[in-house]
Protein backbone atom coordinates (compact mmCIF):
# COMPACT_ATOMS: atom_id res chain seq x y z
CA UNK A 1 0.00 0.00 0.00
CA UNK A 2 1.35 3.40 -0.98
CA UNK A 3 2.25 5.81 1.78
CA UNK A 4 0.27 9.06 1.88
CA UNK A 5 2.42 12.14 1.38
CA UNK A 6 1.53 15.67 2.39
CA UNK A 7 2.73 19.13 1.51
CA UNK A 8 4.88 20.83 4.15
CA UNK A 9 2.74 22.93 6.50
CA UNK A 10 4.56 26.15 5.62
CA UNK A 11 3.94 25.60 1.92
CA UNK A 12 0.24 25.05 2.58
CA UNK A 13 0.11 28.14 4.78
CA UNK A 14 1.86 30.28 2.14
CA UNK A 15 -0.34 29.03 -0.69
CA UNK A 16 -3.51 29.56 1.32
CA UNK A 17 -2.44 33.07 2.29
CA UNK A 18 -1.67 34.02 -1.30
CA UNK A 19 -5.01 32.64 -2.44
CA UNK A 20 -6.83 34.45 0.35
CA UNK A 21 -5.15 37.77 -0.37
CA UNK A 22 -5.83 37.53 -4.11
CA UNK A 23 -9.50 36.72 -3.61
CA UNK A 24 -9.91 39.40 -0.92
CA UNK A 25 -8.40 42.00 -3.27
CA UNK A 26 -10.62 40.76 -6.10
CA UNK A 27 -13.71 41.15 -3.91
CA UNK A 28 -12.51 44.61 -2.86
CA UNK A 29 -12.13 45.71 -6.49
CA UNK A 30 -15.47 44.24 -7.51
CA UNK A 31 -17.20 45.72 -4.47
CA UNK A 32 -15.79 49.18 -5.18
CA UNK A 33 -17.54 49.10 -8.55
CA UNK A 34 -20.87 48.61 -6.77
CA UNK A 35 -20.34 51.25 -4.07
CA UNK A 36 -19.02 48.93 -1.36
CA UNK A 37 -15.68 50.56 -0.67
CA UNK A 38 -13.56 50.86 2.42
CA UNK A 39 -12.78 54.43 1.37
CA UNK A 40 -15.99 55.53 3.03
CA UNK A 41 -14.18 55.22 6.34
CA UNK A 42 -11.91 58.16 5.50
CA UNK A 43 -14.45 60.49 3.99
CA UNK A 44 -15.26 63.63 5.94
CA UNK A 45 -18.33 64.68 3.92
CA UNK A 46 -20.67 62.08 5.42
CA UNK A 47 -22.55 62.81 8.64
CA UNK A 48 -22.88 59.15 9.62
CA UNK A 49 -20.45 57.53 12.04
CA UNK A 50 -19.59 54.77 9.57
CA UNK A 51 -21.22 54.43 6.15
CA UNK A 52 -23.08 51.16 5.66
CA UNK A 53 -21.24 50.37 2.42
CA UNK A 54 -17.89 50.53 4.19
CA UNK A 55 -19.07 48.19 6.94
CA UNK A 56 -20.43 45.68 4.42
CA UNK A 57 -17.20 45.86 2.40
CA UNK A 58 -15.13 45.32 5.55
CA UNK A 59 -17.06 42.18 6.52
CA UNK A 60 -17.20 40.89 2.95
CA UNK A 61 -13.44 41.20 2.46
CA UNK A 62 -12.74 39.62 5.86
CA UNK A 63 -15.07 36.68 5.28
CA UNK A 64 -13.75 36.00 1.77
CA UNK A 65 -10.15 36.14 3.01
CA UNK A 66 -10.88 33.77 5.90
CA UNK A 67 -12.96 31.31 3.89
CA UNK A 68 -10.57 31.18 0.95
CA UNK A 69 -7.60 30.64 3.28
CA UNK A 70 -9.46 27.89 5.12
CA UNK A 71 -10.71 26.09 2.03
CA UNK A 72 -7.43 26.42 0.16
CA UNK A 73 -5.50 24.95 3.08
CA UNK A 74 -7.98 22.07 3.32
CA UNK A 75 -7.79 21.45 -0.43
CA UNK A 76 -3.99 21.57 -0.51
CA UNK A 77 -3.80 19.22 2.46
CA UNK A 78 -6.01 16.62 0.77
CA UNK A 79 -4.85 17.20 -2.83
CA UNK A 80 -1.63 15.25 -2.54
CA UNK A 81 -3.36 12.03 -1.58
CA UNK A 82 -5.76 12.38 -4.54
CA UNK A 83 -8.89 12.88 -2.48
CA UNK A 84 -10.20 15.67 -4.71
CA UNK A 85 -12.17 14.50 -7.76
CA UNK A 86 -11.00 15.80 -11.12
CA UNK A 87 -14.30 17.60 -11.83
CA UNK A 88 -14.17 19.44 -8.50
CA UNK A 89 -10.61 20.55 -9.22
CA UNK A 90 -11.62 21.86 -12.66
CA UNK A 91 -14.66 23.65 -11.18
CA UNK A 92 -12.53 25.38 -8.53
CA UNK A 93 -10.00 26.49 -11.12
CA UNK A 94 -12.76 27.90 -13.35
CA UNK A 95 -14.33 29.83 -10.44
CA UNK A 96 -10.96 31.27 -9.41
CA UNK A 97 -10.16 32.35 -12.97
CA UNK A 98 -13.58 34.01 -13.39
CA UNK A 99 -13.28 35.94 -10.12
CA UNK A 100 -9.77 37.16 -10.92
CA UNK A 101 -10.79 38.06 -14.50
CA UNK A 102 -13.72 40.09 -13.18
CA UNK A 103 -11.43 41.86 -10.73
CA UNK A 104 -8.95 42.61 -13.50
CA UNK A 105 -11.72 44.06 -15.64
CA UNK A 106 -12.94 46.15 -12.71
CA UNK A 107 -9.42 47.37 -11.96
CA UNK A 108 -8.78 48.46 -15.54
CA UNK A 109 -11.68 50.92 -15.57
CA UNK A 110 -11.36 54.42 -14.08
CA UNK A 111 -11.83 54.37 -10.33
CA UNK A 112 -14.86 56.07 -8.77
CA UNK A 113 -12.89 56.47 -5.52
CA UNK A 114 -10.57 59.47 -4.94
CA UNK A 115 -6.88 58.57 -5.23
CA UNK A 116 -5.66 58.77 -1.62
CA UNK A 117 -8.81 57.09 -0.34
CA UNK A 118 -8.39 54.36 -2.96
CA UNK A 119 -4.80 53.75 -1.94
CA UNK A 120 -5.70 53.58 1.74
CA UNK A 121 -8.64 51.28 1.12
CA UNK A 122 -6.50 49.02 -1.10
CA UNK A 123 -3.84 48.74 1.60
CA UNK A 124 -6.50 48.08 4.24
CA UNK A 125 -8.04 45.36 2.05
CA UNK A 126 -4.59 43.84 1.49
CA UNK A 127 -3.78 43.74 5.21
CA UNK A 128 -7.24 42.53 6.19
CA UNK A 129 -7.21 39.81 3.53
CA UNK A 130 -3.72 38.65 4.56
CA UNK A 131 -4.60 38.50 8.26
CA UNK A 132 -7.88 36.67 7.71
CA UNK A 133 -6.36 34.25 5.17
CA UNK A 134 -3.63 33.42 7.68
CA UNK A 135 -6.23 32.80 10.39
CA UNK A 136 -8.31 30.58 8.09
CA UNK A 137 -5.30 28.56 6.96
CA UNK A 138 -4.04 28.24 10.53
CA UNK A 139 -7.41 26.88 11.72
CA UNK A 140 -7.57 24.47 8.80
CA UNK A 141 -4.08 23.13 9.50
CA UNK A 142 -4.80 22.73 13.21
CA UNK A 143 -7.90 20.70 12.36
CA UNK A 144 -6.05 18.48 9.88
Amino acid sequence: MAETTYFPRRLILAGAMISGVLLALAVHMLGARYGLDLGGLWRSDTREFMPGGAAIAWWLIASVGFCSGYFTANLMHSAVSGQIPQRMRQFLIAVGVLILAGAGQAASAPSPIPTISGVLSGLAALCLGAAMAFCGAHFALRKA
